[in-house]
C-alpha cells in the first residue's frame, strides 16, 4: 500500500505553475448557487501506521468462506481455483499489458484472447465471441441493445426469473431509449412458455431474455422458449452459469441466438463480489454488431500465424457516432484466468467437475427437504442452486445461522413478493460433508 499526501508546499507549487491563487479559484466557473459551501464530514488525517491499523481492523470484520461455511450464491460462487491460474495469470506481461492496439507487440495477449473466444464458443454452442465484457449483467443488457439494433423493434421480453440485478441493469440501459420492457412472472420457479407466447404476440418484440439455470436455480426449458421467440420473429438471449455447461446442453444447440453470462466461476475467487467478467457469444451473422472487440487469426508477411484485433465495433476512434455499444474495453486479466482454468481442467476434468457439483447439490437438497418443516419450493430440475421453503422467514433463519457461524442462502423475499420463507442455497465442489452437516443440524434446531 502506498499512501502519499500532498503537502502545503506541493499544493502551492502546483497552483503557482497553473497561475491560480487558490484552490477555490479553480472552481470559479461553477455558479455559486450550486457550489458546495459547507464543511465535509471528513476525519482528521492519520499517520501511515494509524491508517494501516485502521484498514486491518476493518478487514477483520469481513466474513469469508475460508473461515466459516457459506451457502450463499446468487451470481457469485465458491469454486476451487488451481494455483496454476494464479501463477500464470500473475505474470508481469499479462498483469501490466494494455489494450493490444499494436499487434506486433501484443501477440501473447492476443493469442490468449483468441483462445478465450474459442473456448467460450465451445461452451455456449455458438459461432462468435468477443474478448469478454464487464460482467454478466452488462453482457445481458448489451444483448438486448444488439437485438433492438438488428430487429429495429422497441420491445424486450424478459423473464422475472432472470437475476434481479441483471434486470435492474437492463432497465438502466434502456431507460431513455423508448424501449418497452415486458416482464414475464415466473410460475413454479420457471418461465411459462404460454405467457411468453402471449407477450411475443404480434411480431413486436426484438428479443426474449431468459436465464438458465435461473435465479431460483431452476433449469429452464430453453428449447421451447427459444422456439417460441423464433416463431414470433424475435431473437432469444440466454444468460448461463458457465459451470453448468459442463453437464447441460449448450443453449446455442437449443436455438439461442445469443448466450451471455458471468464468468467469475471460471478461475476467479469470490472476492466479496468482484471482479468478474462477462462473456457474450452469438451467431456468426451478428459479427459486425457484437459489442466490444474481437480477436482474429491471420498470417504475417512471412506466412507465420498471427493475431490481430479484427473487429472493434464500439471504438470511438473507429466507429464514433455509429458505435454499436458504449462498452470500451474487456476484462482481459480475469478472462485470461478463465483460459488457464479451463485449460488446466480440460474437457474431461470440466465434465467431472459438473457431475460433482450436481451430485453434491442434490444430496444437500435431499437432506434439507427431509427435515421437518422444510420443503422444496419448486419441482423443476436444478444444477448447483436450489430454493428451500423454510418454516420461518428466511431472513430470520439466516440471522440464526449467522449466530452459529454459518452463512446461509439468499433470501428470495428480498426481490420476490410472497417468497419471504424461501431461501436459495448454493452448493459447489468446495462444500464439504462437514459443512453440510453443520447446516443440517442448525436448520433442524431452527425448525
Amino acid at each position: 500500500m502506498t499512501y502519499i499526501q500532498n503537502t502545503d508546499e506541493d499544493r502551492a507549487l502546483m497552483l503557482n505553475t497553473i497561475g491560480a491563487r487558490s484552490v477555490e479559484e479553480l472552481f470559479e466557473d461553477i455558479p455559486a448557487s450550486i457550489r458546495w459551501t459547507g464543511d465535509f464530514d471528513i476525519p482528521e488525517a492519520l499517520s501511515e501506521i494509524e491508517l494501516s491499523d485502521e484498514i486491518n481492523r476493518l478487514v477483520l470484520k469481513n466474513i469469508t468462506s475460508s473461515c466459516r461455511p457459506s451457502f450463499l450464491g446468487a451470481g457469485i460462487y465458491r469454486h476451487f481455483v488451481p494455483e496454476l491460474v494464479n501463477h500464470l495469470a500473475g505474470r508481469s506481461e499479462f498483469v501490466t499489458a494494455y489494450t493490444p492496439y499494436q499487434p506486433e507487440a501484443s501477440q501473447g495477449a492476443l493469442q490468449a484472447f483468441f483462445e478465450y473466444q474459442t473456448m467460450v464458443c465451445m461452451l455456449t454452442g455458438l459461432d462468435i465471441s468477443n474478448a469478454s465484457m464487464y460482467d454478466g449483467a452488462t453482457a445481458l443488457a448489451e444483448s438486448a441493445l444488439m437485438a433492438i439494433d438488428l430487429k429495429r423493434k422497441k420491445k424486450i421480453v424478459v423473464s422475472a426469473a432472470v437475476h434481479p440485478e441483471y434486470r435492474q441493469v437492463l432497465a438502466t440501459y434502456l431507460r431513455h431509449t423508448g424501449v418497452e420492457i415486458v416482464e414475464i412472472p415466473a410460475e413454479k420457479g420457471i418461465t411459462p412458455v404460454g405467457a411468453v407466447l402471449d407477450a411475443l404476440e404480434g411480431q413486436g418484440a426484438a428479443a426474449l431474455l431468459i436465464q438458465s439455470p435461473n435465479f431460483f436455480g431452476c433449469i429452464e426449458d430453453v428449447k421451447s422458449l427459444t422456439t417460441a421467440a423464433e416463431a414470433a420473429g424475435a431473437f432469444s438471449a440466454v444468460s448461463v452459469d458457465p459451470i453448468s455447461l459442463s453437464v447441460l446442453e449448450a443453449p446455442g444447440k437449443q436455438g439461442a441466438h445469443i448466450v451471455t453470462g458471468e464468468g467469475q466461476a471460471l478461475g476467479t475467487p469470490m472476492s466479496f463480489g468482484g471482479p468478474g467478467f462477462g462473456f457474450m457469444t452469438a451467431r456468426s451473422e451478428f459479427i459486425r454488431r457484437l459489442p466490444g472487440r474481437i480477436v482474429g487469426q491471420t498470417e504475417d508477411k512471412a506466412g507465420r500465424q498471427a493475431y490481430v484485433l479484427t473487429f472493434q465495433t464500439r471504438e470511438q476512434h473507429i466507429r464514433r457516432a455509429r458505435a454499436t455499444s458504449n462498452i470500451c474495453t474487456n476484462h482481459a486479466l480475469v478472462a485470461l484466468r478463465a483460459v488457464v482454468y479451463l485449460s488446466a481442467l480440460g474437457r474431461t476434468g470440466f465434465a467431472k467437475l459438473g457431475r460433482l457439483v450436481a451430485a453434491k447439490s442434490h444430496r444437500a437438497a435431499e437432506a434439507i427437504i427431509a427435515l421437518p418443516g422444510y420443503e422444496a419450493a419448486f419441482a423443476a430440475p436444478f444444477f448447483k442452486e436450489f430454493t428451500i421453503r423454510c418454516p420461518r422467514p428466511a431472513a430470520e433463519v439466516n440471522r440464526i445461522l449467522l449466530e452459529k457461524g454459518i452463512v446461509g442462502g439468499y433470501e428470495a423475499g428480498r426481490d420476490y413478493q410472497g417468497c419471504e420463507h424461501d431461501m436459495i442455497v448454493a452448493v459447489t465442489e468446495m462444500t464439504t460433508d462437514h459443512e453440510l452437516n453443520l447446516l443440517i443440524d442448525a436448520l433442524k434446531g431452527i425448525a
